[in-house]
């Protein structure tokens, strides 16, 4: 274990943890709703510190990043835990449970492991929610910066202000899933706060590049006037930040039948009229998972499931010359 950051001893052992916005009171010998930060003897301490339960090569495509370094692969990695309670959770062997199989990997040793893999252009900290492995990930990001490597986050954007700026300095990337665009569905169905949320995607917007990802969820959070307040909002922050509608399958506590495909491509409609790049996910679909010239409409990344054909240098349009918002092997966007 690590002793925690980010939090107040209070009365009687107790403390208050202020990672994130739960801000949760933790008795002696309790965890946090996060399962991961526990008062031990007075003290908080991150219980999850360099415990490593899954690691791989991944596309970038698969966070999913459409306009940072398309096409490239990046090492991948999770632990437990999660500070949501999201009834769909995709991932919830290992984000909705207190134990599961880990290995201890120093950050050192992450960091070599990363730097040795062959075409690799960083770290991505995903899987269950990064940010409750904070001192852990902020230790690895701030060593890869400094070996040229590339910092993603893979979040639910639930953290406070205070942590949150001290990591931005080490975040090249992140994609922030939004749950929905309505506070009950976050009170209800996950746990959480969409006001939060969105102060962490306007902040992220200053410092690095920023995707979003919703899952839209029949009957939940899939009505027309929730989509495009959505990207209402989003377009007022800027027109280009890529959105990413993904399909929902059963899984964990939600037995609502799947998404229907034209849902997704209505949603997508409904959404390029405020934003210049909007994907489906989850879903065959070749036109929703490309990326198009906003201006003259042609075919700049095309993609078919993970397999992606760049069909532009630099960042400018080869039909119009227009600048696309996209991060590429030269630094820019």
């Amino acid at each position: 274990m690590r002793e925690a950051m980010f939090y107040e001893k209070g009365e009687r052992g107790s403390v208050e943890c202020s990672l994130c916005p739960h801000r949760c009171a933790i008795a002696p010998g309790r965890s946090g709703l996060c399962r991961v930060r526990k008062n031990v003897d007075g003290a908080l301490y991150s219980t999850n510190y360099g415990r490593v339960s899954s690691l791989n090569m991944d596309p970038i495509e698969k966070k999913p990043l459409y306009h940072f370094y398309p096409g490239s692969p990046i090492f991948s990695v999770g632990s437990f835990g999660c500070n949501f309670r999201c009834k769909f959770c995709q991932n919830w062997q290992i984000a909705q449970v207190s134990e599961v199989p880990t290995e201890f990997i120093p950050a050192e040793e992450l960091v070599k492991i990363a730097k040795s893999q062959p075409g690799n252009i960083g770290i991505a900290y995903t899987y269950n929610e990064p940010t409750i492995w904070y001192e852990y990930v902020i230790e690895c990001a701030e060593l890869a910066k400094k070996e040229g490597l590339k910092n993603v986050l893979v979040t639910n954007g639930f953290i406070e202000l205070k942590p949150l700026e001290q990591l931005l300095p080490y975040v090249d990337a992140m994609n922030i899933d939004v749950k929905a665009y309505t506070e009950d569905f976050y009170k209800s169905i996950a746990a959480g706060s969409l006001s939060a949320v969105k102060r962490t995607v306007e902040r992220a917007l200053e410092s690095c590049h920023v995707e979003i990802t919703m899952l839209l969820i029949p009957g939940l959070n899939d009505e027309d006037e929730e989509i495009e307040a959505l990207s209402r909002w989003l377009s007022e922050l800027s027109r280009d930040i890529p959105l990413h509608l993904t399909r929902y399958f059963p899984q964990y506590r939600m037995n609502r039948p799947p998404t229907p495909v034209d849902t997704l491509k209505r949603a997508r409609d409904i959404a390029r009229r405020y934003l210049n790049y909007v994907y489906t996910g989850n879903v065959a679909d070749e036109e929703g998972s490309s990326t198009h010239c906003p201006r003259c409409g042609e075919v700049l990344i095309r993609r078919y499931g993970y397999r992606v054909e760049v069909g532009m240098t630099g960042r400018r349009c080869p039909k119009c010359g227009s600048e696309i918002a996209v991060v590429v092997s030269d630094g820019g966007e």
